[in-house]
């Protein structure tokens, strides 16, 4: 059974002014490589209850595990607790667990403001935060952590060591030859065909230049057997074609 789509939702108008950089994507997808799995969207959107109940519901609808990152802090313009609960058609309410772990690591400082953090919507479940014991929350396949990578990051492998153990496409690879020389208008009709061949296949392409020479990553990713198989048909046909190719990109050269 193929992985159900995978997708990035990371909130705050600190990003899109660039006042933060972004590393949360970056951080899924390393995460997700190892285990032959590969995002099948991202968006970013600012501190927009109307957006961020939207996009949850879309993403919900869609059957989509998704990665959230920001705006569960206590601060007015932290809005995604809300909005999740809104989008999950489900009340807001204090998670005891959630409220127990602020108390114990703020203790009279947890009030008035740090115990609105443990409000989530209704029967969650708590993701751990090793940094300052402020839990995240997930619910129907979304995960919602800080926007902090020092906290975010550990909460995501935590996700992805219990919730999500299983999540993996053990029989996925991936596989490319580099092209020396060829455009991609001159294997425009080789691609076709091939996708054409080998369906349930992904076919990537990606051109470059390295000095003077023109260079293309081409390759396909999807079952394994499948992948080996369609990779022995390019090769082929690269051969009868005398279109130079190796498996490893070339090295760089004077001229």
């Amino acid at each position: 059974m193929s992985a159900p789509p995978i997708g990035v939702l990371i909130i705050g108008d600190e990003i899109l002014s660039g006042r933060r950089r972004d590393t949360h994507l970056a951080a899924v997808i390393e995460r997700l490589a190892p285990r032959g799995l590969r995002l099948s969207w991202a968006q970013m959107i600012g501190d927009e209850a109307g957006l961020i109940e939207a996009t949850l519901r879309r993403s919900f609808a869609a059957g989509s595990i998704t990665f959230c990152f920001g705006g569960i802090g206590a601060t007015p313009d932290d809005l995604t607790r809300a909005c999740a609960a809104r989008a999950f058609d489900r009340p807001l309410v204090r998670h005891p667990e959630a409220e127990r772990r602020i108390i114990a690591q703020f203790g009279d400082a947890a009030f008035p403001h740090r115990v609105h953090m443990a409000d989530f919507p209704d029967a969650v479940d708590l993701i751990p935060n090793s940094v300052n014991n402020v839990a995240g929350f997930f619910l129907a396949q979304h995960f919602f952590m800080p926007g902090f990578p020092e906290m975010a990051h550990p909460m995501l492998d935590w996700i992805l060591a219990n919730p999500l153990q299983a999540l993996g496409a053990d029989q996925y690879r991936e596989q490319a030859v580099w092209t020396i020389g060829a455009s991609e208008n001159d294997l425009l009709v080789l691609m076709t065909d091939l996708c054409a061949q080998f369906p349930d296949l992904k076919l990537f392409s990606l051109p470059t230049w390295q000095g003077k020479h023109r260079l293309i990553e081409l390759g396909f990713k999807g079952d394994s057997a499948k992948v080996t198989e369609a990779m022995a048909v390019l090769q082929n046909h690269l051969q009868a074609r005398h279109i130079p190719f190796q498996a490893e990109r070339p090295a760089p050269t004077e001229a």
